[in-house]
């Protein structure tokens, strides 16, 4: 644990402190740590938009607030991403400008953008339902008193182990108390 620390490391151990990323239990490095990746691959953000737009005239604003609010604040796309892919879309005559909120440009879904969601209906269900799944990950673990306690934790951790008088049996008595109270939270 001190040489992890010694050499830029957290000192807990894998993957501690770090979030799993939208990868999830799905993908992992070679540690077995969760890695980052991205929300969506190739095209799947454009029927994601595609849906939300077919639901109700939207902007692209209103598009990254709703993606936002469906992962319960876990991930929120970018103006840099979406705004390409919402011209896209209009060039493939997936959708088209409709009646304007002042400066913000609302976006309607065509015929043709129709029948690609018709097309691709099954995909799109399975990208609304990882959108849900994160949403209610991040609605479990994101509770206020479960970051408070991790918080306390980390600090009452990163004291001691400040503590140059820490002997290795101290050490090792940390080591257990941190796991056993991992196996019980486990087995609740």
């Amino acid at each position: 644990m001190r040489h992890g620390m010694r050499h830029g490391g957290r000192g807990f151990g894998p993957g501690f402190g770090r979030g799993r990323g939208f990868g999830g239990r799905h993908g992992h490095d070679d540690e077995g740590r969760g890695r980052r990746r991205r929300m969506f691959d190739s095209g799947e953000l454009r029927l994601v938009l595609l849906r939300l737009i077919a639901d109700e005239p939207r902007h692209g604003y209103d598009l990254i607030r709703r993606i936002e609010e469906l992962t319960g604040g876990a991930y929120a796309p970018s103006p840099g991403v979406i705004y390409p892919t919402l011209t896209l879309l209009d060039d493939m005559g997936q959708i088209a400008a409709a009646d304007s909120e002042g400066a913000k440009k609302l976006f309607a879904i065509t015929a043709e953008g129709q029948a690609e969601l018709d097309a691709n209906a099954a995909l799109v269900d399975e990208l609304l339902a990882r959108l849900a799944e994160v949403g209610d990950e991040q609605q479990r673990t994101d509770s206020v008193s479960v970051r408070r306690a991790m918080g306390n934790l980390r600090a009452v951790l990163m004291n001691r182990l400040r503590d140059r008088e820490l002997d290795e049996a101290t050490l090792h008595e940390i080591v257990a108390r941190i796991d056993e109270a991992a196996q019980k939270i486990e087995r609740l």
